[in-house]
């Protein structure tokens, strides 16, 4: 019997936006309709190469930080770079962003180096922007943000979960 296929979320959340929008993607990840999918959870600071080579796709949670990709996550994708870069080209990935005004700079960050890579996104990145600048948190989700942050784990999960990546 082969191993289901293994979906690697590595997050970073410091004023809990972030990991607002994961969990309601989390709970489309985990929706029983899908089956088959090994989904493993691990913050950005812990998270490395192997974890990524041991995956068969990748989503990545930040939130945006002074206008562009927070630190934590930029350090997790120099650290996967090179070890990565031609072992991996056309690795799948999906990304999450929570910010306050402007998330364009954290996607593009991540677009830029994942450009590198050669790898290819599963969709087209779930952003989530919504408070006050320079607030020390951010306000919760509204129900069609949760629902939308759903429908898009639960697309993720299921593409990963049916080899689609």
């Amino acid at each position: 019997m082969a191993a289901a296929p293994r979906l690697l979320v590595v997050h970073h959340s410091r004023s809990g936006g972030t990991a607002a929008l994961l969990d309601a993607a989390l709970a489309g990840m985990r929706d029983p309709a899908v089956t088959g999918l090994d989904l493993v959870l691990q913050p950005v600071a812990e998270a490395g190469p192997d974890d990524v080579l041991g995956a068969a796709a990748l989503v990545i949670a930040t939130p945006v930080r002074f206008g562009g990709l927070a630190g934590l996550t930029r350090d997790f994708l120099e650290r996967c770079y090179y070890p990565l870069l031609d072992r991996s080209p056309g690795f799948r990935y999906g990304l999450l962003v929570r910010g306050t005004t402007d998330a364009s700079g954290a996607v593009r960050d991540v677009e830029r180096i994942v450009a590198g890579l050669r790898w290819r996104p599963l969709l087209p990145p779930l952003v989530v922007e919504r408070g006050e600048a320079g607030a020390s948190s951010q306000p919760p989700l509204d129900e069609a943000e949760r629902a939308t942050a759903h429908e898009w784990g639960a697309t993720i999960a299921a593409l990963v979960a049916e080899g689609l990546t």
